[in-house]
């Protein structure tokens, strides 16, 4: 598997997995508090937050494979950012000025992981040459493209 297109595509379920499994975590962590009515309770803007954030994973997986070269690329940059600035902001930074922060140290786990996915997500797309977009992956040129005749 040499082409970028598959790779971002495996990354983006990699990340995705990775963001399903720590919620799933912090589900189980605040359904076995013994006081479900002091679990913490997100307001419906906050949900929805939640679910945008989430498609663009989700979305990006099947992009990933049909976008075009140049709008791959930056869709896979843009995305990638988000997500990176977006789990980074929440998780890292909360810690470092001094505020309460209730993040669990598996999702801190998962976090980090999910940064470090999403930030090589943005590298790959930033260094995928349009060389490569033009090359199949089996690995042969496309003629017309490169100038062959099929005759």
């Amino acid at each position: 598997m040499h082409d970028t297109k598959e790779r971002l595509s495996l990354l983006w379920i990699f990340a995705l997995l990775n963001y399903l499994y720590a919620d799933v975590v912090a589900l189980f962590a605040i359904v076995g508090s013994p006081n479900l009515a002091e679990a913490p309770h997100l307001p419906p803007w906050a949900l929805l937050g939640s679910a945008v954030l989430m498609e663009i994973p989700i979305a990006m997986i099947v992009a990933c494979r049909l976008l075009p070269f140049r709008a791959n690329r930056l869709a896979n940059v843009i995305a990638g950012a988000i997500l990176t600035l977006v789990n980074g902001f929440l998780t890292f930074v909360p810690p470092l000025v001094g505020a309460r922060t209730p993040a669990l140290p598996e999702y801190l786990f998962f976090a980090t992981i999910e940064t470090v996915c999403t930030s090589v997500i943005v590298w790959k797309a930033w260094t995928w040459s349009g060389l490569e977009a033009a090359v199949t992956p089996e690995g042969i040129v496309r003629q017309r493209e490169a100038g062959i005749s099929s005759s």
